[in-house]
């Protein structure tokens, strides 16, 4: 088969589509064939050299795919070759085949062509975990949602919403803002020329948001935590701005507030398999409701992966880009 390689960390230019061996799947494994993958801000950390797969991963980038399961490993029940599936992976979406966990696959939801169903696996699972399974977002409160025209942002906003959440959100420009308010947010924050905490206490009467995802980390902590409410939550997944900054203890404690951090690459294989679960349980019947839909730029041929990193570098996209195999 081919798959996107990384011989040396570096650019964009470092991906390569090369010949590889073949997945095995293994004890509680299925093989699935990719159609389509899709561009993660952990997958260009991993080409930089930054982010490396946990042990016994896959070396190749790609934390989701979707596509058809070709062969089942030994021990696997409750799926059959030729299902037509999406799945959550440590690593190896940018392949022409791929090994999963049988915990971590999803049937393609109602309404969702299989492409797109790529989008699907990395955001769900983020979302789900640390908005209403860590930070347990609850109807009636405030989510303030940081890079809101991400593709976390963007499924974020429509969980929180179809949740009877009310969604704040920070985005660079006024059409990205533009679309975050057609997913369903609210209070819209343009961070370029508007202090969030000032528009979020303004928008919320002083009161301040009662959960907040954030992506940036070290620079927005201060700020962060200044922004949330009284036993506000704050859910960090992301460092695009550090990882490294002060904490007032005191600001924490006058709200009674918390701070969490999470990721889902390198989590025991159990508890990707209980969110997956819960994922399906809570997540997947609203695309049969119409309530949440992928949301999708643009789509890249996989062999042409660099192009896709280079879009997602430039931060110009809405959701996710995809990268769909030949």
């Amino acid at each position: 088969m081919h798959a996107i390689t990384i011989p040396e960390p570096g650019g964009p230019e470092a991906l390569v589509w090369d010949e590889v061996p073949d997945p095995v799947p293994g004890e509680g494994e299925v093989l699935v064939e990719v159609v389509a993958g899709a561009v993660n801000r952990a997958d260009i950390m991993q080409r930089q050299g930054h982010y490396d797969p946990p042990p016994g991963a896959s070396r190749y980038p790609g934390l989701e795919c979707s596509g058809r399961i070709s062969a089942l490993g030994p021990g696997v029940s409750g799926w059959a070759v030729g299902d037509e599936v999406c799945a959550l992976l440590a690593g190896g979406g940018y392949a022409e085949k791929v090994a999963v966990p049988a915990g971590q696959l999803l049937p393609v939801p109602p309404g969702v062509d299989l492409k797109q169903a790529a989008a699907l696996p990395e955001v769900t699972c983020t979302v789900w975990s640390n908005v209403f399974m860590v930070a347990h977002l609850r109807p009636g409160e405030t989510l303030l949602v940081h890079g809101g025209s991400s593709g976390i942002g963007t499924m974020a906003i429509q969980l929180a919403k179809a949740a009877g959440a009310r969604v704040a959100v920070t985005a660079g420009t006024k059409e990205k803002l533009d679309q975050c308010a057609e997913l369903g947010a609210g209070i819209l924050i343009n961070y370029r020329e508007q202090d969030f905490v000032e528009e979020i206490r303004q928008a919320t009467d002083g009161a301040g948001a009662d959960v907040i995802l954030d992506n940036m980390g070290a620079k927005y902590l201060d700020r962060n935590v200044r922004a949330l409410a009284v036993n506000g939550r704050l859910a960090i997944i992301g460092m695009q701005g550090g990882t490294k900054a002060e904490l007032d203890i005191g600001a924490l404690l006058g709200k009674r507030a918390a701070v969490s951090a999470t990721s889902l690459r390198a989590r025991p294989l159990d508890e990707k398999a209980a969110i997956v679960a819960a994922v399906r349980e809570h997540v997947w019947p609203l695309f049969a409701q119409g309530h949440v839909r992928p949301v999708v730029d643009r789509e890249v041929p996989m062999r042409e992966a660099a192009s896709a990193h280079r879009l997602v570098e430039e931060s110009s996209h809405v959701g996710k880009v995809l990268l769909v195999a030949s």
